[in-house]
């Protein structure tokens, strides 16, 4: 598997809260840097989790998803980096995919995790999530941040158990700080924005652990 094609790769720095169905929405005015909220995007996603039969994946830190819908539907890989985030690697999707046939794992992707995992991959874990997103942006009209208001529906597929929440996620953009002092500030304010409107921290570190029940 020498050949498979590499994936396009990003670190992902965020943070996660956990909010109840009716809990309003924050008011993001101090934010550092950011001067205005962009208009509300509404996205369907459906996301299919894989893992080996003995979890190999999951004890490696690494989610791999077959993801339908929104601006980064793919095939991902996501893990552990130094430091702060995670790292996502993506790949495009099959051509007529259908969100509920079993996902079958490609070779780049095969290839991509085989120091730590082999076939067979099995379904892990279904996440289907109606997402609104906002962009949090500066005077110029860059993205700072993005801001995401997800309402979560998840089966975990081994199990046969079903499950719903409502979270938020801020995922830093391009135009973020990018020295630890700026973004600890910037996700202080992001905190005591949440907090001020009804939210706590997740008490999941991922919506496939939380689907997961851990």
């Amino acid at each position: 598997m020498s050949g498979a094609p590499s994936g396009s790769s990003n670190v992902e720095i965020e943070s996660k809260y956990d909010v109840d169905d009716e809990t309003p929405l924050p008011d993001w005015a101090a934010l550092p840097g950011v001067t205005r909220v962009g208009s509300p995007e509404p996205r369907d996603l459906d996301a299919r989790y894989l893992d080996t039969a003995d979890a190999d994946l999951a004890r490696a830190g690494i989610a791999v998803r077959r993801r339908t819908g929104g601006p980064d539907a793919g095939w991902h890989v996501k893990g552990p980096v130094e430091g702060a985030g995670r790292s996502e690697t993506q790949w495009p999707l099959e051509d007529a995919t259908d969100s509920d046939t079993d996902p079958v794992v490609p070779e780049a992707i095969q290839h991509a995790v085989a120091a730590v995992a082999t076939p067979p991959f099995t379904p892990l874990a279904r996440v289907r999530n109606h997402r609104t997103a906002y962009a949090l942006l500066d005077a110029d009209g860059n993205e700072v941040a993005e801001f995401v208001d997800d309402r979560v529906r998840a089966r975990d597929e081994r199990r046969g158990v079903e499950s719903a929440w409502r979270e938020w996620e801020v995922e830093l953009g391009p135009a973020a700080p990018t020295d630890d002092e700026g973004r600890e500030a910037f996700f202080a304010a992001v905190d005591a924005a949440v907090f001020a409107a009804g939210g706590r921290p997740a008490a999941s570190g991922s919506k496939l652990a939380r689907a997961l029940g851990h």
